[in-house]
């Protein structure tokens, strides 16, 4: 098995690498003071091509694989980007994941290339605070009239929305049967009319640049060609997207907390304290080491997945292992890189407070660490279902 880099992924990672290092750590810690959205990178990704890396060629995307996105955004996330960078590339790299695999021709040919160039943004709407975890139990509903639904209900935090002109939204289309609880679940993909939608702004914790919002739907009207797939099948279309998602995510929190590794190593080696560098002291240098190993771990494992899932081979396990061991990983990093740094660490201009405020989101999403382990105990080790 060779899931390593080939000429053609090693020259983008150094593509990447050079665009991501134009913007420098104080860009995204001013974005993340003032809430900005970053525009001038996401335009520079755009004009790079990068929001097609998944899009076939047909429809002016680049054709490239799970693997190939999963190293570009390691490596925003390595040269300092953090979530302000990495989740403006994410939102346009996945969420039209199921339109690709899903999509009618006709959905494919009028949005794919749009996506692909950047013209269209797109944000993605599923989470509901009284769901939770249990996406069976969503609250909102779409009503058949004629040739168009009419979507009504809440959804807890809808990424990117400020930005966006459209949003895949999963709703419910059927009532919910106990015995088949997932089924009756529809994705349409919808304008956010102004007129019918209302977007609040979430403050929280990290990944300031980037807006989360709480989205009310009051009759938002989507046509019949607007929905994704088959009726009442849209949570096994998103499916499909999940896996490669986790993947991506995990390489996202190990760029983020080699970014904050680096940055601890360097300060370890230079220094001086009781005059000797601080890195000299075991209790410096061993959580830094152990942290480089937990990340290259996570990687080797996110990788295989990735290699997997391009291979069109089963990848549950390894995908969602690599998400657990990568929010870990990432966070531990940042963790370890605070404490080498001690007081400046908690300082703003020394950077490593923002990856750590970041990648703590990928203990929580888009799926919790107690979940992924449910799923390795039910589907890997043949334990009861336990939820």
């Amino acid at each position: 098995m060779d899931f390593g880099l080939t000429p053609d992924r090693e020259a983008l990672v150094r593509e990447a690498a050079a665009l991501a290092g134009r913007f420098s750590h104080d860009y995204w810690r001013e974005k993340d003071r003032a809430e900005e959205y970053p525009g001038e990178f996401v335009g520079a990704c755009a004009a790079a091509g990068w929001f097609g890396t998944i899009v076939p060629r047909e429809y002016g995307g680049r054709g490239l694989g799970v693997t190939e996105a999963a190293l570009l955004l390691h490596e925003i996330c390595r040269a300092g980007a953090g979530t302000s960078g990495a989740s403006p590339v994410h939102l346009a790299i996945f969420p039209p994941f199921p339109i690709i695999r899903h999509g009618s021709e006709a959905m494919r040919a009028r949005y794919l290339p749009r996506l692909a160039s950047g013209e269209l943004r797109m944000a993605f709407g599923v989470t509901e605070a009284a769901a939770g975890s249990d996406t069976s139990r969503i609250e909102t509903r779409a009503e058949r009239r004629g040739d168009r639904w009419v979507l009504n209900g809440t959804k807890a935090w809808l990424s990117n929305g400020q930005h966006a002109q459209k949003a895949l939204i999963l709703a419910r289309t059927a009532p919910r049967d106990p015995s088949r609880p997932l089924l009756g679940l529809t994705l349409f993909f919808a304008d956010l009319d102004p007129a019918r939608c209302t977007l609040e702004v979430i403050d929280k914790l990290g990944r300031n640049a980037v807006d989360s919002n709480r989205l009310t739907m009051h009759d938002l009207e989507v046509a019949a060609a607007d929905v994704v797939g088959e009726v009442g099948r849209g949570f096994y279309h998103l499916l499909d997207g999940l896996n490669p998602e986790r993947i991506v995510i995990a390489m996202e929190a190990i760029g983020i907390g080699r970014a904050a590794l680096a940055l601890a190593s360097s300060d370890a080696r230079e220094r001086l304290v009781f005059d000797r560098p601080v890195g000299q002291n075991q209790a410096i240098a061993h959580p830094l080491a152990r942290a480089w190993a937990d990340l290259a771990a996570a990687e080797l494992l996110a990788m295989k997945a990735a290699w997997l899932f391009d291979r069109g081979q089963p990848c549950g396990a390894e995908a969602n292992a690599a998400k657990l061991l990568g929010a870990e990983a990432g966070f531990a990093a940042c963790e370890a890189a605070m404490q080498t740094l001690g007081g400046r660490g908690y300082r703003k201009d020394f950077h490593v407070e923002r990856w750590w405020r970041e990648v703590r989101l990928y203990k929580i999403a888009p799926i919790t660490q107690e979940m992924v382990l449910n799923y390795l105990a039910e589907h890997v080790l043949g334990l009861p279902k336990s939820y």
